[in-house]
């Protein structure tokens, strides 16, 4: 039997089509929410600096608790399936989003922004129309690792009949299915690859557009 073939089995014996949907919608909910959530902190604790160091310490402390472990604390509150390991990979992923979006902010040229003052501009104009845009590289970066974050915890999802790939993965696991380890691991591994380089192209654009500082 050729490697094709092998593959092919594989991949139809354990529905490797409908579980790389159900893995990209896990990953896609997660990724939204972690984006719309951790934009919301950066600029929140932008807005009051008082508080930006308490609650990046407090999401610090989210990201040493092991990804399993987190997911398995939420299973009494959200219960088996698909909910905990959308929780888990949002938790992990608002920080690195929320803090890239609070540096980025702060970090804007005063030049801009006094620009902005002469033309009239109010601070939430100046905020949405000069600081946040300028701070599209480094908040694409933020969304970079979250985007990893996501992918891994979201593999975690089979340990607790979240389905997707994860759930190959497990199965070939407890049956010792050498073969569905083997795809359904480079399968997800090359799923990850192919979103981080998509990542990292607009990354690179909006670098180009806006440059660093």
């Amino acid at each position: 039997m050729t490697l094709i073939q092998v593959i092919a089995e594989v991949w139809d014996k354990n529905l490797m089509t409908m579980r790389t949907i159900e893995h990209l919608q896990m990953f896609s909910v997660a990724l939204l929410l972690s984006i719309i959530i951790g934009v919301l902190v950066g600029v929140i604790i932008y807005s009051r600096p008082k508080i930006a160091n308490t609650v990046l310490n407090l999401l610090n402390i989210v990201e040493t608790i092991p990804d399993l472990a987190l997911i398995v604390i939420l299973l009494p509150i959200l219960r088996l399936g698909a909910g905990p390991t959308i929780a888990a990979s949002v938790l992990y992923s608002i920080l690195p989003i929320a803090r890239n979006t609070y540096t980025g902010l702060k970090g804007v040229d005063e030049e801009y922004t006094y620009v902005a003052h002469a033309l009239g501009l109010s601070p939430w104009e100046t905020l949405l129309k000069v600081r946040i845009p300028m701070s599209l590289p480094l908040i694409a970066g933020g969304i970079r690792i979250a985007l990893v974050f996501c992918m891994g915890v979201v593999t975690l999802g089979g340990l607790v009949a979240a389905g997707g790939l994860g759930t190959v993965l497990q199965n070939g696991i407890q049956l010792y299915q050498k073969d569905a380890i083997l795809v359904a691991g480079i399968w997800t591994g090359l799923l990850a690859v192919i979103l981080d380089g998509f990542a990292g192209m607009i990354e690179k654009k909006l670098h180009e557009r806006y440059g660093t500082w």
